[in-house]
């Protein structure tokens, strides 16, 4: 009796180890490669976890971010990564604009450390500074992902301050005044008296150079899309309840050691540290909590 026991444990056991690789990709429209921890509705029960769910309309595959739904554009299974972009901007239409105001807080556990005060966040928002010493600021050299796009609407014209890119006729919001545009981080003296926020959409575009950009170049960025993270729900598959890095020289997830760590912050080591999931906005909590 004991052997047929074991049988079934075994067999239990072999499930749940491949059972990622019993379920074939999935496929909707030019995304031919719906996997784990990603499925589309219909999909097996199993396959998949239910906060990636995915939808497939009109052969555009749809992922649902808060109260949005974005089109997904492509999967990067090496480094985690599901690149969306909002279902309201259009490649030909200047005019075209997102539908869905996202700010940074949208996205990161920012509350949600790992050891010893890193943040899955990056470094460039301020607001992170404040828990991340400057040992470990120093070795952040990696180029971020990420950029934000902010539209503002002035009631009158501004030339004084570079950053503000005129729409060039592209935005009206049905309203009188100008429309601005600022690629990057808006701090609160660089908003100007008599000029409002009113959109925020994120991007991922590599070619956003904020030295030297147009309108165009940042509707493109935005039709680009932007890139979102699974790397926690990675971490805790692998790593359990130990913390983890994406390694940007073996492209690959490493479990955190406590030894690494104070290797780094005895200052034994001065190369770069590597990606701490910090590149990429993290899918929401909300998300990678589900099963």
């Amino acid at each position: 009796m004991w052997r047929e026991r074991a049988l079934i444990i075994l067999v239990f056991l072999l499930h749940l180890i491949h059972g990622e690789d019993a379920c074939p990709p999935s496929s909707c429209g030019k995304i031919s490669n719906i996997s784990y921890p990603f499925r589309l509705k219909g999909d097996a029960k199993g396959c998949g976890l239910t906060g990636y769910e995915l939808s497939c309309k009109n052969n555009i595959a749809l992922f649902s971010l808060y109260s949005g739904t974005f089109h997904v554009q492509a999967f990067n299974y090496n480094n985690f990564t599901i690149r969306v972009v909002d279902p309201g901007l259009q490649q030909t239409n200047c005019s075209s604009l997102p539908r869905y105001f996202f700010s940074p807080s949208n996205f990161t556990p920012s509350y949600q450390p790992i050891p010893p005060y890193l943040h899955y966040y990056s470094p460039k928002n301020t607001s992170s500074y404040q828990t991340i010493p400057s040992v470990y600021r120093y070795y952040y050299t990696e180029p971020l992902v990420y950029e934000h796009i902010v539209f503002l609407n002035c009631s009158h014209g501004v030339t004084e301050i570079p950053k503000y890119v005129d729409t060039g006729g592209c935005v009206t919001w049905e309203s009188t005044g100008y429309i601005y545009t600022v690629a990057g981080d808006l701090i609160a003296e660089d908003i100007e008296v008599g000029c409002d926020v009113k959109l925020v959409a994120p991007t991922s575009w590599w070619g956003l150079d904020t030295n030297t950009y147009s309108y165009a170049m940042m509707h493109t960025a935005l039709v680009y899309g932007f890139e979102l993270s699974w790397i926690p729900l990675v971490c805790h598959d692998r790593c359990a309840d130990t913390d983890c890095y994406f390694s940007s020289s073996s492209q690959t997830l490493e479990c955190y050691k406590e030894a690494w760590w104070l290797h780094y912050v005895s200052g034994q080591n001065s190369t770069s540290l590597d990606y701490l999931c910090l590149n990429w906005y993290v899918i929401p909590k909300t998300n990678f909590d589900s099963t």
